[in-house]
């Protein structure tokens, strides 16, 4: 092959993805040499917009903004276990209680912008999720959810998931398969979704992005020692439909188990939901004061 070919080819497969994502209508972080360029196609032009969550804490819009998902909703039950006489306990309800509790601890201290995907039993698809927190412009985005070991109730403890298309364990496979089917288990059908742009999206991602994901989910683990009950293996990661917003840094916190007892009081109680509250708020408050600093 020719240099001239050579060149010819090295110049068209870039331009061929790019043209590609276009058609497709999606956002590209392009990392270059140090510095990070981000070129922004309309995501969908006919459709209707999404409705945005109004946003919580200070006027100051400088102010750093985590969106907080919690998982699940309406007719998506979750996860599901059986507490004190049976009583089905469900993840939507668990994460959403635990999801509000950290957004009353980051808006007592102060100083961050706090929007939730949900805050009332509703469903909320997995593309709007991520997307949220795309067009609010977030800093952060933290998606909360409780798992379920089966028949198995001495499987405990919490884990810290970030995105990587090859998954760290079995265990963490099928879990992201489990999450990212819960739209087609529950009725919804999402249409013009491609696994060919979703791959190119997670291999075009910003590495800062993802850099950023990683130092976050040992902010976690780092703040959780001894206040969080962690699963013995606790840092996982996974192809996680939630977390592939290219632009903006995503953990999904997996804090314990409905299918084992004491995983199951802890966040059924309004004091272990402040202790879970409270070391993911200080996390969040450490991440975001190393990025201002000089």
């Amino acid at each position: 092959m020719s240099v001239r070919a050579l060149l010819l080819l090295i110049l068209a497969v870039p331009a061929l993805i790019v043209g590609g994502a276009m058609a497709a209508g999606v956002i590209i972080p392009v990392p270059h040499w140090g510095r990070d360029y981000v070129l922004s196609f309309l995501l969908d032009p006919e459709g209707e917009p999404l409705e945005l969550p109004a946003i919580a804490g200070p006027e100051d819009p400088a102010r750093p903004l985590v969106v907080l998902d919690a998982g699940h909703g309406g007719r998506d039950p979750g996860s599901i276990g059986r507490g004190a006489g049976g009583r089905e306990v469900l993840e939507k309800d668990i994460v959403l209680a635990l999801t509000l509790a950290l957004r009353d601890e980051l808006l007592k201290e102060g100083g961050i912008r706090v929007a939730l995907t949900r805050d009332t039993d509703r469903i909320v698809t997995l593309s709007q999720r991520p997307e949220i927190a795309r067009q609010l412009g977030a800093d952060l985005f933290l998606s909360i959810h409780a798992d379920s070991a089966g028949e198995r109730r001495d499987v405990e403890g919490a884990s810290i998931y970030t995105l990587s298309n090859e998954a760290s364990s079995e265990a963490a496979a099928r879990f992201a398969e489990r999450e990212n089917a819960a739209d087609a288990l529950n009725g919804i059908t999402i249409e013009g979704q491609s696994a060919e742009v979703s791959a190119i999206l997670v291999e075009l991602s910003q590495q800062r992005t993802q850099e950023d994901a990683t130092e976050f989910a040992a902010l976690i683990a780092r703040e959780g020692d001894g206040r969080v009950r962690f699963h013995p293996q606790p840092r996982r990661s996974a192809a996680l439909a939630v977390l592939r917003a290219p632009d903006v840094p995503g953990v999904l916190f997996e804090s314990g188990f409905v299918t084992n007892d004491a995983d199951r009081a802890r966040l059924m109680t309004e004091q272990g939901r402040q202790e879970y509250a409270q070391a993911l708020a200080r996390a969040i408050r450490v991440y975001f004061a190393r990025r201002a600093l000089p």
